[in-house]
């Protein structure tokens, strides 16, 4: 654990840890007769992305998201349509917030801390989708990988974070609820504070960071953040 004061910078992960991913699971039930395809897609939406960074190449989280599920389609031989993939689109483009989030972000911000966001999604126009789901306000500045054309857990990403609010990486806090997101932030020397929403938890192995916070709702997870303001 670090001796330097708690940071008062917290950077926000958006998709899963903000806006919840499961109002797609109708259209992948619809279309594949198993809701469960949603959290396969989501997996390789991530593995993908990953892979395109390590390999030194970069596409877009929403077309990698296209292209991962027309490729579950051909594995499980299922015919997309042009309307799926519009309401795929649309579904993705106005993801609802979690009921914890606004309430969790009042009180950090009234907290005195500064908060920002960290996405793999693209920059859109707007309304984008925090301000569709009623979260852009909190944010006094939005971050996309695009930026650096790498996908997090790229340590670019976070660094970009830090080079452009201009202070370290040791000034920030990662709030995220997939734990390979608070691993690469704290790799670079952020601290992490892990959300374990439904389908993430731990991973227990050697030499893999713990997080400083870990809590199951943001509301918790704020409480904890504020206890440690000047910590």
């Amino acid at each position: 654990m670090s001796s330097k004061p708690f940071p008062s910078i917290i950077v926000f992960d958006v998709n899963e840890t903000l806006l919840d991913i499961e109002t797609l699971t109708p259209l992948f039930a619809r279309i594949f007769d198993d809701q469960n395809v949603m959290r396969e897609w989501f997996a390789q939406l991530v593995l993908y992305s990953q892979t395109m960074t390590l390999s030194g190449m970069y596409t877009p989280f929403d077309k990698i998201g296209v292209g991962a599920l027309q490729m579950i389609a051909d594995i499980r031989q299922v015919t997309l349509t042009e309307s799926d993939i519009d309401e795929f689109k649309e579904r993705m483009s106005a993801l609802p917030a979690h009921p914890d989030a606004a309430p969790a972000l009042t009180r950090l911000r009234d907290a005195g801390f500064r908060l920002v966001t960290l996405t793999n999604s693209a920059s859109s126009a707007s309304p984008t989708p925090l301000e569709k789901a009623g979260l852009s306000q909190f944010f006094e500045q939005h971050f996309s990988v695009e930026t650096v054309s790498k996908f997090k857990p790229a340590p670019e990403t976070y660094q970009m974070v830090a080079d452009t609010l201009d202070v370290k990486t040791s000034d920030l806090c990662l709030v995220a609820c997939h734990l390979w997101d608070t691993i690469g932030a704290q790799a670079v020397g952020c601290r992490g504070a892990f959300l374990t929403r439904p389908y993430n938890e731990i991973l227990s192995a050697p030499n893999v960071p713990v997080p400083d916070l870990i809590a199951s709702d943001l509301s918790t997870l704020a409480d904890q953040i504020i206890g440690k303001k000047g910590a």
